[in-house]
């Protein structure tokens, strides 16, 4: 189900909520537990039953990993451990290295959760790759059924992955319901796309929390803000995107469909190119941003505090500082289980560090999807991090602020070829179409709609970079309304809700680009 969309926005949304609040606190869980497998059943019925198995899994093992972990420690008698029908608590590799048990579930829970993620996301990619290298050896290929992705399977497996890790390093303590574990996991404002929120910063929340109506007014403004950016902005950009580049997902067309796509970017002259790429720049950050508004302000309207996702990364300076505002819990997630177990800065030499930085990269780049195009784009972002720890920081320094938002900019644009068009050989062929120099008379009244929307697009992209911009953003987003403050904001979000709906209406909905990741 798509947040977007009539069902959701006519009959999910407004059921969902007349439901809970109407229902005492004490059972609003159940309730939103509920909704959010109904949630996630109605886009993926196929995959429902794997969530509930992996969730119900994980929960069990986390709490046996700290029986375990404790006992080690001496902090339970044995009496008292109710696993001891188990295996005893240290167990022996076939090597004779002894190891404690707690870590051992600790592996296996994360091996659930990233042998899920690995399978359905990376299972057609590995055996596609597999049978090349079987021709190219004389082989006979293997043969297999190609394996469907389930929606959001990057997002619930990467929660789970942060609940037992920070659980098994003393972060937090292991929930005691296996119904709120499930609720945290599968909670569908964030369930699809993000943003990826660890265990720790709402555990308050899940047990007491508290829906002002303040609460309930921001969040469905927030929520509309998100739904504008999406319907009329990013839906509106990204139809004249795929008209040039063809649909987002290349798996599932066929080889004369590529074929048919790959003339049309080797017909375009550079003043289409250089108009699609920043389109689908522009496209990807309001589709992607305006997801995130909504869950934040779904999750406000029911008392969660969900934390932020992006932090206007086009006016940054640097690519470093770009990858600190785009998709935040994404890069904390990559710096806390990644980058710092890697070893981070603290390593004995300056190689080893930017090694670690660049592969942080490639793996983030690999995690976007499952093709070589995004191990490219992730591999180009970690050479770009490692620049600006170099040299690259020092020069935009050097050329002043606007100066250097624009070069950064740029970088972002050209590397998002690699990022929306998911073939190698078709990626290239549009590089060389944007540096080949055939430039045509731009007419603003071949498509107004598209060129005004870009402009609108442009200007919000870069409104903060002025200390009034911030203000008003700040006003917002983050500031308590007065009365007249609110009655003014509710009308002009109801509104918007209403136009939005009309606009859905006449062109219908499109899913969110991250959805497939």
């Amino acid at each position: 189900m798509v947040f977007s969309s009539n069902v959701f926005l006519l009959y999910f949304m407004p059921i969902f909520f007349a439901v809970y609040f109407l229902t005492p606190r004490k059972i609003r869980n159940y309730v939103l537990l509920f909704a959010s497998l109904l949630f996630y059943a109605y886009g993926a019925p196929e995959f429902i039953i794997h969530l509930i198995l992996s969730t119900i899994a994980n929960f069990y093992l986390v709490r046996w990993m700290m029986k375990a972990k404790e006992k080690e420690n001496g902090k339970l008698r044995t009496e008292n451990f109710p696993f001891s029908v188990l295996p005893p608590i240290r167990s022996v590799s076939p090597s004779g290295f002894r190891f404690p048990l707690s870590k051992l579930l600790c592996g296996l829970s994360i091996a659930i959760s990233i042998g899920l993620l690995f399978y359905f996301k990376y299972g057609n990619f590995t055996m596609q790759n597999l049978n090349t290298i079987l021709g190219w050896a004389g082989f006979k290929s293997l043969s297999w059924t190609k394996i469907l992705l389930p929606i959001g399977i990057s997002f619930f497996s990467f929660q789970s992955v942060t609940y037992t890790l920070d659980t098994y390093r003393g972060v937090n303590k292991p929930m005691e319901r296996l119904s709120d574990y499930m609720l945290y996991i599968v909670m569908f404002p964030q369930l699809i796309a993000g943003p990826i929120v660890r265990y720790c910063d709402i555990a308050d929340q899940i047990r007491n929390r508290e829906s002002l109506y303040t609460d309930r007014l921001h969040g469905f403004y927030r929520f509309v803000l998100g739904l504008c950016k999406k319907v009329l902005i990013a839906d509106v950009i990204g139809f004249q995107v795929d008209q040039v580049l063809g649909p987002s997902n290349y798996d599932v067309l066929t080889s004369a469909q590529l074929a048919d796509i790959a003339n049309k970017i080797a017909a375009i002259d550079s003043t289409t190119a250089w108009i699609t790429i920043l389109a689908f720049t522009f496209q990807i950050y309001f589709d992607f941003a305006g997801y995130s508004d909504m869950a934040i302000g779904l999750g406000r309207m029911m008392g969660f505090r969900f934390p932020e996702n992006f932090d206007n990364p086009y006016v940054s300076t640097t690519i470093s500082e770009f990858w600190r505002r785009w998709h935040q819990t994404f890069c904390v997630f990559i710096t806390n289980y990644l980058y710092f177990p890697l070893g981070g800065s603290r390593v004995k030499t300056e190689a080893r560090k930017y090694f670690n930085l660049w592969f942080c990269f490639l793996v983030s780049g690999l995690w976007h999807g499952a093709a070589w195009n995004f191990v490219v784009y992730g591999a180009l972002q970690g050479i770009f991090i490692c620049a600006d720890k170099l040299f690259l920081k020092k020069f935009n320094e050097r050329m002043g602020r606007i100066p250097s938002v624009f070069f950064t900019f740029c970088l972002i644009v050209l590397t998002r070829c690699f990022f929306r068009i998911e073939r190698i050989d078709l990626s290239w062929l549009f590089i060389k179409r944007l540096f080949a120099f055939d430039f045509v008379p731009f007419h603003f009244g071949e498509n107004p709609h598209l060129y005004v929307t870009m402009l609108i697009a442009a200007f919000f992209s870069f409104f903060t970079l002025s200390k009034f911009g911030l203000k008003v953003q700040d006003k917002v987003y983050f500031t308590e309304y007065n009365k007249r403050q609110h009655i003014l904001a509710f009308v002009v979000s109801l509104c918007a809700f209403v136009f939005c709906l009309g606009a859905l209406n006449a062109t219908g909905f499109s899913p969110f680009i991250y959805f497939r990741f």
